[in-house]
């Protein structure tokens, strides 16, 4: 699906493989505040290999006797990877923290601390990552577009992940919005938010496709540094590109749901567009009530790094929360997920073809 949306540079010659294992793929949790030490919310720090969040979390429910409501976590994490991420577990009364007999495969508690708030979902700075691509074809074309990428940023599209194997949350939304009842409030959420995703990334696409990426104009939506503030352009002046080009201020598309666009003029004609060309998607978000809101299209790495070995290429870099690693790697490598053709491959063997 990913293949489909524009490159903001050419696509890339070389190609590589990603997560050859899963020490191939690391992610590290950042959390924007330190835990109170005291509450009724244990957290844990975990570092978890080849599982995924949503099983560790039922895990972990089942572990504390607790339901499945009362452990929360930050974020997702890939499956197909080593990931250090926390879960918290709402345990008032309990103070004994004792966790000694807790076994999770796959899963290694790191440390255990005392919180007076829950986990929310989104409540991440964001996530370091550690990268392995391997068997590079051209390591100087890679180089070339680093440079580029941490010079300018890449599109922030929302990765294959949001949309579920070969589309399926797309799928799963559109027989929803046909009147299909979900029962479970989070493949409910995952739904919804792989259609915004799926819209967001097509206003995106056009904007790169006609040029407009880093091209400002009057009535377009700003997003501040740091922050989901957010004010529209109503005069082009030299202040406003200049915090541009600093990367101060960032141009934005919008994440559909009821309510007025904040755009205005030629920016509101485009984004406008969007419920013209796919009015099921666009009406199915509204009438389950999901209201306007803005993603900026520019993605920065941070903190970036990068080191060769023969035909390997290891990469490290911040991305702030709500972002993807593999929106990067695309604008950087032809890559094949080693994981990926190892899952297709079961398929085929489980299917007895």
């Amino acid at each position: 699906m990913n293949n489909e949306l524009a490159y903001l540079y050419q696509k890339p010659q070389s190609t590589g493989v990603i997560r050859t294992n899963p020490e191939d793929f690391k992610v590290f949790e950042v959390l924007p505040f330190t835990f109170s030490g005291e509450g009724e919310h244990l957290v844990l720090h975990i570092r978890k290999t080849g599982a995924n969040t949503t099983f560790v979390a039922r895990q972990l429910a089942r572990y504390f006797k607790v339901k499945d409501a009362l452990v929360s976590y930050a974020g997702m994490k890939d499956r197909n990877a080593v990931t250090e991420q926390y879960f918290s577990i709402h345990l008032p009364g309990k103070p004994d923290d004792d966790i000694s007999d807790l076994k999770i495969e796959g899963v290694e508690v790191l440390a255990k601390y005392r919180h007076n708030k829950k986990l929310k979902t989104g409540a991440l700075s964001g996530n370091r990552f550690e990268l392995v691509i391997r068997n590079v074809t051209d390591v100087d074309d890679i180089y070339r577009h680093w440079i580029h990428i941490c010079k300018t940023g890449v599109p922030n599209y929302f990765g294959e992940q949001r949309f579920g194997i070969n589309g399926n949350n797309l799928d799963r939304a559109k027989d929803m919005f046909a009147g299909a009842k979900v029962k479970d409030k989070k493949k409910r959420g995952f739904y919804l938010s792989a259609v915004r995703s799926y819209l967001f990334n097509q206003v995106l696409n056009q904007r790169i496709e006609q040029g407009l990426f880093s091209h400002l104009d009057v009535g377009d939506v700003m997003m501040m540094a740091g922050s989901q503030s957010v004010f529209i352009i109503d005069e082009l002046n030299d202040d406003i590109q200049d915090r541009f080009n600093r990367k101060d201020i960032d141009l934005t598309a919008p994440m559909w749901g009821r309510g007025r666009l904040m755009t205005e003029g030629a920016a509101a004609e485009r984004e406008q567009n969007l419920a013209r060309c796919f009015p099921d998607l666009c009406e199915g978000l509204e009438a389950f009530g999901l209201q306007q809101e803005r993603r900026r299209i520019r993605l920065m790495p941070t903190d970036a790094d990068i080191q060769t070995a023969n035909d390997n290429v290891k990469l490290s870099f911040f991305l702030p929360a709500g972002s993807f690693a593999t929106t990067v790697l695309r604008e950087l490598v032809d890559y094949q997920d080693a994981s990926e053709l190892k899952r297709t491959e079961n398929h085929v063997e489980n299917s007895g073809q």
